[in-house]
């Protein structure tokens, strides 16, 4: 079995604007290093479908479907948020990029690859049930949890997020299903300002500082997640993962590394290995700074086929 890379070509024409950081030239700078470092080459590349409305629907209301079909400008921009601009490809590209995470939920289920990550955009994990926010219009992640749970019949999945903005949206619509468990880390107060949700067996949110760094990142996953983890057996792990904690990033104030992102891949490999059979769907979410999202979107892959 091998390791997927989903996206598709309709995710890069969503076009957020001049100066919007959440831009194509992410896709294009992974694309690029991908084949330089020639780890293209060793992973299955698939095109994302577009998600349907059903499958969205177990993750979104259908007033707020309904909406967002409506809004979708036919020429210029429009705005969803103060931060989510939208054009006319970016519904395209929205249902590209939560169909790629249905895919490769079953391409994973179905034993075509072992795991996959999803280079796609616009992002999933702001968007809430009802509510677009924060560059992000379907909550790729959710959608494709939910498609696990009720689809395939898994029955606990684990969604790990390491993007340095806390996931108001998968919160929404995940939080209180026990059969997934919920880590999150994150720097607080920060972007978007909503509350933290309680620790329980099912929720384990770790707010980091502004000025944390490798040390406080390692230490609240080697003592918050893993044994949640473990204690769980997670028969699938899903991963948001977003890059903008890293040190070169200037969306926030936390300092990781590259070495840090390599890290949490394998302890979450480690954990797939144990309970779920190495099944992992890991999707693009943040990371600005294109040299580093290039550098750690590759070591990410990377530690995902093994290497």
């Amino acid at each position: 079995m091998s390791t997927a890379f989903i996206s598709h070509p309709d995710c890069h024409d969503h076009d957020t604007g001049e100066g919007h950081p959440e831009n194509a030239q992410r896709l294009s700078v992974i694309e690029d290093r991908l084949l330089a470092s020639r780890i293209s080459d060793f992973t299955r590349y698939l095109d994302a479908p577009e998600v349907t409305k059903e499958q969205l629907l177990r993750a979104h209301t259908a007033e707020y479907l309904d909406m967002i079909d409506a809004v979708m400008p036919r020429e210029g921009y429009a705005r969803l948020d103060p931060d989510t601009v939208i054009s006319p490809k970016t519904l395209q590209a929205a249902k590209r990029a939560a169909g790629s995470v249905i895919l490769a939920v079953d391409q994973v289920m179905s034993g075509q690859i072992r795991n996959a990550f999803c280079c796609v955009r616009p992002p999933g994990h702001h968007a809430e049930s009802d509510r677009a926010l924060g560059f992000c219009i379907y909550g790729n992640i959710a959608v494709g949890v939910k498609h696990a749970l009720e689809a395939h019949g898994v029955k606990k999945v684990a969604v790990v997020d390491f993007d340095v903005h806390q996931a108001n949206g998968t919160e929404d619509i995940l939080i209180g299903d026990d059969r997934v468990l919920y880590c999150s880390i994150f720097q607080h107060p920060f972007f978007p300002y909503t509350p933290v949700p309680e620790n329980s067996e099912r929720v384990v949110s770790i707010p980091l500082e502004a000025s944390a760094a490798s040390a406080e990142f390692r230490a609240a996953v080697t003592d918050h997640w893993l044994p949640a983890l473990e204690q769980f057996q997670p028969e699938m792990i899903f991963i948001s993962a977003g890059f903008d904690a890293h040190r070169d990033d200037d969306m926030s104030y936390v300092n990781l590394t590259d070495a840090d992102f390599r890290w949490v891949t394998e302890e979450m490999v480690r954990i797939a290995d144990i309970s779920a059979s190495g099944r992992i769907v890991s999707a693009l979410e943040g990371g600005y700074e294109l040299h580093s999202l290039a550098r750690c979107v590759e070591s990410h892959i990377r530690v995902l086929m093994g290497l």
